[in-house]
This record gives C-alpha cells, structure tokens and sequence, in this order.
C-alpha cells in the first residue's frame, strides 16, 4: 500500500489521467443503454401519458405476471418485431425486463429502429414488485 501511495505522489499526472479516463467510460457506458426510469416514474408515465411498456422477458415468465397492458416481445425477436410497434412511434417506450439487465441491448435496437422516446425501467420486473405494484397474471 506505501508503494502505491507513493506511486501515486511520484506520477499524479498518471494516476489523474487515469481516473479521468475511468470516470469517462463509466459515465459513457452507463448512457449507452439508454435512460432509466424507476417504478414509480413508469407509473406515472402510464398513467399521465399513456405510455407503451415492452416486456422483453419469455413468454413463460410473462405468464407468471405482466405489468396491466404490457407488450411482449421477448429480447430475442425484438429486432424482427419492432413493427408491431409502429402505433405506438409517438408515444412513449418503457422497457422491462426481468431485474434491469438485458433491457439496455433492447432500447439500442428500439433506438437502431427509429423510436426516440424508449427508455427502461431501472431494476426490472423485481423492481416492479419490491414496490408493491400489482402484476396481472394471464
């Protein structure tokens, strides 16, 4: 640990590039999948504006509990699907997912498509139900 400390005094024009850098690619990888939305952001976006949400998970789990009006196009057909979304190109798109991992590679291929206003829903469906929003179930 000494010899890092001083490491760092001897070249702190490194250490700060370095940080600069890491700080960068941080901030650009967390907007590379778009905006993130909460829970209750979504809610409110469904409500006020009427907003579309795309479940990406698989059919089964879209069984087990969809949030009400949802869309699903699981993540492996969204590209092939995205048409089935033209009705809604000036509304705005909230992606969900399971737990908020695979939604980000959706909102890029919505984005690819053409669809401005997409953006994901921070943490998923877990999300969703860790603040007691209703789920409906087929």
């Amino acid at each position: 640990m000494d010899r890092f400390i001083e490491f760092a005094v001897n070249h702190y024009i490194l250490v700060s590039l370095f940080v600069a850098f890491l700080l960068a690619i941080l901030v650009l990888e967390s907007r590379r999948g778009g905006q993130k939305i909460s829970a209750q952001g979504a809610v409110s976006l469904i409500n006020r504006d009427e907003a579309v949400v795309v479940d990406i998970r698989d059919r089964k789990e879209f069984g087990e509990g969809r949030i009400a009006g949802s869309v699903n196009i699981p993540l492996n057909a969204i590209k092939s699907r995205a048409s089935e979304l033209k009705k809604f190109k000036d509304k705005q798109i909230i992606v969900a997912d399971k737990m908020g991992q695979h939604s980000a590679m959706a909102v890029k291929q919505l984005k690819a498509e053409g669809y401005e206003n997409v953006v994901r829903l921070n943490g998923g469906i877990a999300d969703w139900k860790s603040s007691n929003l209703p789920l409906v179930k087929k």
